[in-house]
């Protein structure tokens, strides 16, 4: 016969302060490994949502970043000649592309040198790139020295509409400001590609080159050709995969650190938990007695106290989860593949929140194992004349 699941409720709401502190632990630890795991999804998301599934990145042959990427103008013209690049009305090639640098500006929050992607871009980049809108002024005019900034660098550095900002000592006006729903991009400075190709010198050529496919399927004859095309020395991927890929060294990190601090908390936590349930089994000797007594079995007993283990736990994975759910939508940043200060939300998710209670029932399970065998292990007479 199975002792109900009331008298384990009960028993936790009389005995309040004695669990509090253990669910106090466990939540703390539930919250670090989900605000940990947040932080690791949100750069992960921002990476993932950079880039259209039916667009390829075109980078020089062993480049791993845009950075450290050249492609010569010859070698560009080369590629936007083929017949597997969607076409406009004007059937110009769906294409764009791009130079990149990196800058230094001080952060507003605490004016510490930070490095700040910029992009030049032909206007055509808005209709390639895809996902990519207006929130406030205009876009640049080609010839003029203007920069469109993203939301991230606009809330980070300050740069509003009418600013102005230091290209190689040399004032742009800041005309326009940009959102990508929270992809890498927003972390950029974008300005029109021919103004800004003398002054950032890069007039021999372009960092990479960004093409629509008319027929995704076509991905993988288009690589093998361009990629095999001793003329051009590139490397062809899938733009979303490509930026994706430059997440994998720090979301793992960040993924083995969200590890590594849950198991050392953890285990404190689960030091904790079993305290508190050895606490609880000593003062309800004789109880225990009287149960065995009126003729519940051991594996009842254990049972019994192994479910108020793994409420005690539950009830700290939800408080911890609570705890974590304000860090959902705060603005962190890192360094990217471009050596260039890369901002991320937060994104607790729901695999993130079950995670979370899956790591504390079991610390509640560990907690409460041995100190539930010893409350199923009590002679009955032992029991009944503990005072």
């Amino acid at each position: 016969m199975a002792l109900p699941i009331t008298y384990n409720v009960r028993n936790v709401r009389v005995r309040w302060q004695l669990t509090l502190l253990a669910i106090v632990g466990i939540a703390l630890v539930v919250t670090t490994v989900v605000f940990l795991t947040a932080m690791a999804s949100g750069f992960r998301l921002a990476l993932r949502a950079t880039g259209r599934t039916d667009n390829v990145m075109i980078v020089q042959k062993g480049a791993n970043a845009e950075l450290t990427s050249g492609i010569g103008r010859n070698a560009a013209a080369l590629l936007l000649v083929d017949s597997r690049i969607a076409r406009d009305e004007a059937e110009r090639p769906l294409s764009s592309p791009e130079i990149l640098v990196v800058a230094t500006y001080p952060r507003k929050a605490d004016g510490a040198e930070v490095n700040v992607s910029v992009r030049g871009v032909t206007p055509r980049a808005f209709d390639v790139r895809g996902g990519i809108r207006l929130v406030a002024g205009r876009q640049v005019q080609p010839g003029l020295p203007e920069v469109m900034v993203g939301e991230r660098v606009r809330d980070r550095y300050g740069f509003e509409v009418g600013s102005k900002v230091s290209i190689q000592n040399k004032p742009w006006e800041v005309v326009g400001v940009f959102a990508s729903d929270g992809s890498g991009f927003e972390s950029e400075i974008w300005g029109d590609l021919e103004t800004m190709a003398e002054p950032l010198r890069r007039t021999g050529g372009y960092q990479a080159v960004v093409v629509r496919l008319a027929d995704p399927s076509t991905f993988e004859a288009f690589k093998t050709a361009w990629e095999g095309d001793p003329q051009v020395q590139v490397s062809v991927f899938r733009e979303r995969e490509f930026y994706e890929a430059q997440a994998g060294p720090i979301a793992g990190a960040l993924l083995g650190l969200a590890g590594f601090v849950g198991i050392v908390m953890g285990v404190g936590a689960v030091f904790g938990a079993m305290n508190t349930m050895y606490g609880i089994v000593a003062s309800r000797t004789r109880e225990i007695g009287t149960l065995r007594a009126l003729g519940f079995s051991r594996r009842s007993i254990l049972l019994s106290f192994l479910t108020e283990a793994v409420i005690l736990a539950a009830a700290g994975g939800v408080l911890g989860c609570l705890l974590a759910l304000p860090a959902n939508g705060v603005t962190a940043a890192t360094n990217s593949a471009n050596f260039s200060e890369l901002a991320f939300a937060f994104r607790i998710t729901a695999p993130a929140l079950f995670a979370g209670m899956t790591f504390a029932i079991l610390m509640g399970i560990v907690g409460g194992l041995l100190p539930a065998l010893r409350a199923a292990r009590l002679p009955i007479t032992t029991a009944l004349r503990e005072v």
